[in-house]
Parts: C-alpha cells; structure tokens; sequence
C-alpha cells in the first residue's frame, strides 16, 4: 500500500470547468459538497484506503523564530499557503492508478448550481517504500 496526498486548493491550480467560489454557493449547494466529500470517504473507510482528511479555513499565519525572545510572525515574502490549500485527504492504496482514479472521482464532488466541480486535485506521494527516500533526494 502507498499513501498519497490529494490537496484541494483555493487558488493556484489550473481553473476548474464549473470554477464558481465556494463563497458564491448556496448553503444548500455547500451542504451537498460536503455530503459528496464525507460520503466518498465513507466508502474509501470501508475498503481500507481512506487515511484522514480536513477543510483547512482559508486564514493562517506563517511564523517564524528570530532569535532569543523574539517570536515574530511573518507572512512573506513568499506565495501564501493559506491561499493555496483548501483541504486534503490523505489515501492508502495498492497503486498508483487507483490514486488517479479515486483522485478524479473526487474532483466531480458537486458545486454551483449542483454541477460537478471537475476541479485539479495535486496527487503527491508520501516518501516510503514506491518513493525516494529523504537521503536519496537532492535539494539543491
């Protein structure tokens, strides 16, 4: 089995065919979003390939240390990530063409109007035993 992380984003990914923001929604369309979400979790319970997954809320705060005493926060000077990732979840399972499968299944999740997203979810593998170790990555 594998892990992988399937990352919904606020901004940032390629424009979604039915690319209305979620602020934009009807509570009752927001409440079907959600039912999709819970129940395709659900479902992958059931089988042994749901791991975890959360709705991140879009604010946040990079903090850093500098120095003795001083704690300051700082939200720059780079893209923010609180306006990138909206949520993810986190799936284990036997290949990576079922990632891509579930991954895409997770994309029609309903939004305005009721019609399917079809948004870009990121799929990125956990290190382990299909991918490179820390030690065998260069970061240069």
């Amino acid at each position: 089995m594998a892990k992988y992380l399937l990352l919904k984003h606020y901004r940032g990914a390629p424009a979604a065919a039915n690319d209305v923001p979620m602020d934009q929604w009807t509570p009752e369309e927001i409440s079907a979003h959600v039912k999709y979400m819970n129940d395709f979790a659900a479902r992958l319970e059931e089988t042994g390939e749901f791991v975890d997954s959360q709705a991140l809320a879009p604010g946040g705060t990079f903090v850093r240390y500098d120095g003795e005493g001083r704690p300051p926060v700082t939200d720059g000077p780079f893209v923010e990530t609180k306006d990138l990732i909206a949520g993810w979840m986190v799936i284990d399972v036997d290949s990576y063409e079922r990632a891509v499968e579930l991954a895409g299944e997770l994309s029609a999740a309903p939004g305005a109007g009721g019609k399917p997203i079809h948004e870009w979810l990121e799929l990125r593998p956990f290190y382990g035993v299909s991918s490179p170790t820390i030690s065998e990555c260069s970061f240069k």
